[in-house]
């Protein structure tokens, strides 16, 4: 009885286990516990359990424990709810999976398309130098008025 309750005590969520498979390991300490005599009350295993969550989880538990009828909050009421956020996780992470893997489209460009490109420059610096021109004059014919 004492290394089922020693196992009780340090009982905790394990990296990458899910609710279902901790939930399941607690119930079966517990269950070996009350096989012996000893018994927890509800609001016992409620604790315990939320204590036993990772630090992900503590905006949950958090908001749990804020709950006005948090101490007669049923095991399987928390559960379903724990479920619940766990599943919201996982949705809330793949969609950050699915953003990161979007793909880039590149465009492909022939050598017309390229020259076509090239001369814009072109036409270009030949605008900004007749409006040069034109200025120039305009200014030089300003003067002498």
């Amino acid at each position: 009885m004492n290394f089922l309750v020693h196992i009780y005590e340090l009982f905790f969520m394990k990296e990458n286990e899910t609710i279902v498979e901790m939930i399941t390991r607690f119930t079966d300490i517990v269950n070996g516990l009350e096989a012996l005599g000893k018994t927890y009350k509800e609001f016992e295993k409620v604790m315990k359990i939320l204590r036993s969550l990772p630090l992900k989880w503590h905006t949950k538990v958090t908001a749990i424990q804020e709950a006005k009828n948090f101490t007669k909050l049923p095991t399987e009421e928390l559960i379903g709810s724990l479920m619940t956020y766990e599943i919201n996780l996982a949705k809330k992470l793949q969609e950050g999976e699915d953003k990161k893997k979007k793909s880039i489209a590149l465009k492909a460009t022939t050598k017309e398309e390229e020259d076509v490109e090239e001369e814009k420059p072109s036409e270009e610096n030949d605008d900004l130098a007749l409006i040069t021109r034109k200025l120039n004059k305009y200014i030089r014919g300003e003067r002498f008025r």
